[in-house]
């Protein structure tokens, strides 16, 4: 079972936001050499959970989640600045759950006209 999960990007961050509303117990792990984990219930103890390989290293004292009654906000701090050209390692087609946040997403010479941030 995948919750939506939203991606954009800056040159510092990638943003994930996990579409899981009245989430319980969220639990997000964030490796160095690129694994995200997260995991998280909700009323019906229904457990939600994925895995994303990402694309490049990510520094974990700089993965930060903020949880809503809507929805969970994980930032996530890249390794080396710059800009990834895709959120996975793999080449293949992403999962159908993963999606680009239009609503957040910045092209990489707009980064510093960006609100979101």
């Amino acid at each position: 079972r995948h919750p939506e999960v939203l991606w954009a990007q800056r040159s510092d961050k990638v943003y994930l936001t996990v579409s899981l509303p009245d989430a319980k117990d969220v639990s997000v792990k964030c490796e160095p050499h690129g694994l995200f984990t997260f995991s998280a219930s909700k009323v019906q103890h229904e457990s939600y959970n994925f895995s994303l390989e990402l694309y490049g290293s990510i520094a974990p004292e700089g993965c930060k989640t903020k949880t809503s009654s809507r929805n969970i906000l994980c930032s996530i701090q890249k390794g080396q600045r710059g800009w990834w050209k895709r959120l996975l390692k793999s080449e293949e087609k992403p999962a159908p759950y993963l999606k680009v946040d239009w609503n957040k997403w910045c092209d990489e010479d707009e980064e510093s006209d960006c609100k979101f941030s």
